[in-house]
């Protein structure tokens, strides 16, 4: 990471445009229905500005005579800003709040009894009271639609809204805090010690870097990236004329494996494979380490052969094994050995930084705050009393509302284990679109059971897990990882740090507005939320069952558990030992993810490319055939953004990337 100036302009610019992002999100994704201008840890919008604001630099810089408005440096500190405010949003926040909290009192019927089941458990000052103020954010106002949107906001109950807010906002506040004191507590460890590679900022890099350097002009002409480049805006130009046009014949991205396979059998595991083309994963994986993407796709292709040796030894294993679970994708008790992984890994993390976390935490004891190191914001001690200080406050918030204090500990350490452990996939290994198999709570309930939480906790444990960490497509924390890899070497660092805060606070009070504009001029009825409607009412329904049919330890999910915890400690040890392992334990953690259900391909493509170049054509052909690859991810991005303006136009959009 090259050393640079962040300027006020750079800041101010990034603020600016990352709220307007913000403010336009839910109007687009929900209710125009037209390409998401965030999603996932790449988003598209930002980087779509990104390269137009480049352009636009470059131009000037010309027109001036070299004295550009914007560097190299504003327009990556510009782009970092919209990228971690892109996603409170939607799916990192803003997309399922209202739901959750309206759910008890909108769904609440006499043949599901919730009335009965959550009213006496719902925390006093979570939810609206009001049935009126409800039913309009469901219906929309009277007239909504022909409404100006200042006379809506205008029009927003806002004194039966205001209460829950500030209730959430404290949590959500001090959340986000110690998400910003684990990152700088890890980054030192993370960027400066192990010299971790960010292959998601690899593209931002080198097209910034070029402004710098002056070589705008010969980056986009390098034959090996219009190569990239050509490709992916010729498909996408191809597949987007036959979007509209059902005449035009489709070059297929999508190919259906799953029929080809036996239904019984070693190849059973394979009977829904899919093989998905998207050429910018392709990109970021060329781009990964060769070790780490080779281990995605293989970890993905032996999860499949798992599930076939259990059905070849006549060992079935039911899903309703499962019990009640609130993790996303999980579908078999096999599925179960991530919560042990986890955990395992996590401890791993821990015991790398063990050296940087002893001297931390001496330094903290003796309150010896020193200046921060070139990634981090502020001194390592400092952070290390701020994680300390914003757990015990979030303990404090649960057990005001009635949690005992023991679960609280328990949930939240459990809440940012996770996190952190996911961060680390996501920066490491170039994951642009990544979710959990098991939520948190998962790991929890199969060993103790429901009677390790109250009724009243498992309820809460259930909605906060719901808000902030259980679907982590679009999370802060690996967003704050990058954002402390773009300000390496960088100051100055209070001006940097301020800017993230600010940007993340004004963020979820643009979204938060945003949403309820959107909702009372629309009503929620008629926003295309189904999928986030039925997953806020299955986390209800789980915890209603749990309530009314309490479950103890799960053995089926202990011993899966303990597999998964074996299988990880032996990945690290071997890893560790023998430097021509060529498994990183990172793979086994995405065995099951459904991110990797659409990636696997591109990342065996673009592991078989990185192999072979290196192969050969040694490091040198290696490195310059990298413009090829990050070409893919350009045209990718740029017809992306491309569609989703022709999608506001046209009313429907044809998309790009996953959604």
């Amino acid at each position: 990471m090259t050393s640079g100036t962040i300027r006020f302009r750079a800041v101010a610019l990034g603020l600016v445009l990352g709220l307007g992002v913000c403010a336009v999100t839910p109007l687009n994704n929900l209710y125009l229905g037209a390409t998401p201008l965030g999603g996932g840890h790449f988003p598209l919008a930002p980087f779509f500005l990104l390269a137009w604001l480049t352009v636009l630099a470059a131009g000037l810089g010309r027109l001036f005579r070299g004295r550009s408005l914007l560097t190299g440096t504003d327009l990556l500190v510009c782009w970092m800003l919209m990228v971690v405010v892109s996603g409170v949003a939607h799916t990192g926040l803003a997309r399922t709040f209202f739901i959750s909290l309206t759910a008890p009192l909108h769904f609440a019927t006499e043949g599901n009894q919730w009335n009965a089941v959550f009213g006496p458990l719902l925390p006093a000052g979570w939810y609206p009271v009001d049935p009126e103020a409800v039913e309009t954010l469901y219906n929309g106002l009277a007239g909504g639609y022909t409404m100006p949107w200042g006379q809506v906001l205008a029009t927003i109950p806002w004194g039966v809204w205001i209460g829950p807010l500030s209730t959430w906002a404290v949590f959500i506040g001090l959340c986000y805090f110690v998400l910003l004191c684990l990152t700088n507590l890890f980054s030192r460890q993370w960027i400066s010690n192990e010299r971790m590679n960010f292959p998601l900022l690899r593209l931002p890099e080198t097209l910034t870097g070029a402004v710098d350097d002056g070589g705008l002009s010969s980056f986009f002409t390098d034959r090996f990236l219009l190569c990239g480049l050509f490709f992916s805006v010729l498909l996408h130009t191809i597949n987007g004329i036959a979007f509209y046009d059902p005449s035009v014949p489709q070059i297929p991205t999508l190919i259906l494996a799953g029929p080809y396979f036996p239904k019984t059998g070693l190849f059973s595991g394979f009977t829904k494979l899919k093989i998905y083309f998207y050429p910018a994963f392709i990109g970021f994986a060329y781009l990964t380490a060769r070790q780490i993407s080779l281990s995605f796709w293989f970890f993905f292709i032996l999860g499949g052969f798992v599930y076939g040796v259990f059905d070849l030894i006549g060992q079935h294993i039911p899903a309703a094994a499962l019990g009640v679970t609130f993790g996303p994708t999980l579908t078999s008790p096999e599925e179960t050995q991530m919560i042990g992984a986890y955990g395992v890994f996590f401890l791993f993390l821990l015991w790398l930084a063990r050296q940087h976390l002893y001297d931390t935490a001496r330094d903290a004891l003796r309150f010896r705050f020193h200046r921060p190191d070139e990634a981090e914001w502020v001194g390592a001690p400092a952070s290390l009393w701020g994680l300390v200080l914003g757990g015990g406050a979030l303990v404090a918030w649960s057990v005001s509302f009635g949690m005992p204090l023991g679960q609280a500990v328990l949930l939240l350490g459990a809440f940012f284990m996770v996190m952190l452990v996911a961060s680390r996939i996501i920066c490491q290994g170039g994951i642009a679109y990544f979710t959990l198999t098991a939520a948190p709570t998962d790991g929890l309930l199969a060993f103790f059971g429901t009677g390790i939480f109250s009724r009243l906790g498992l309820l809460m444990a259930a909605v906060m897990q719901k808000m902030l960490f259980v679907d982590l497509r679009e999370s802060l924390l690996p967003s704050l990882f990058h954002a402390a890899k773009v300000g390496e070497k960088k100051g100055p660092k209070k001006l940097y740090l301020a800017a993230i805060v600010l940007a993340i606070a004004a963020a979820v009070a643009v979204s938060f507005l945003a949403m309820l504009a959107v909702c009372h001029k629309y009503g929620l009825r008629d926003l295309q939320v189904d999928w986030e409607t039925q997953t806020v009412t299955t986390v209800y329904e789980n915890v209603q069952r749990l309530i009314e049919a309490p479950a103890g330890s799960n053995s089926a999910v202990i011993g899966f558990t303990v597999a998964g915890a074996v299988v990880m400690f032996a990945l690290i040890v071997a890893y560790q030992q023998f430097y021509w392992w060529p498994i990183h334990p990172l793979g086994f953690l995405t065995m099951y993810s459904s991110s990797m259900r659409i990636l696997w391909f591109s990342f065996f493509i673009g592991w078989l490319c990185n192999h072979l170049t290196l192969r050969y054509g040694g490091i040198v052909l290696m490195k310059r055939v990298r413009l090829l690859f990050i070409g893919l991810i350009l045209g990718d991005f740029l017809m992306g953004g491309v569609f989703a303006l022709i999608g506001l136009w046209t009313g429907q959009s044809y998309l790009v990337l996953p959604n």
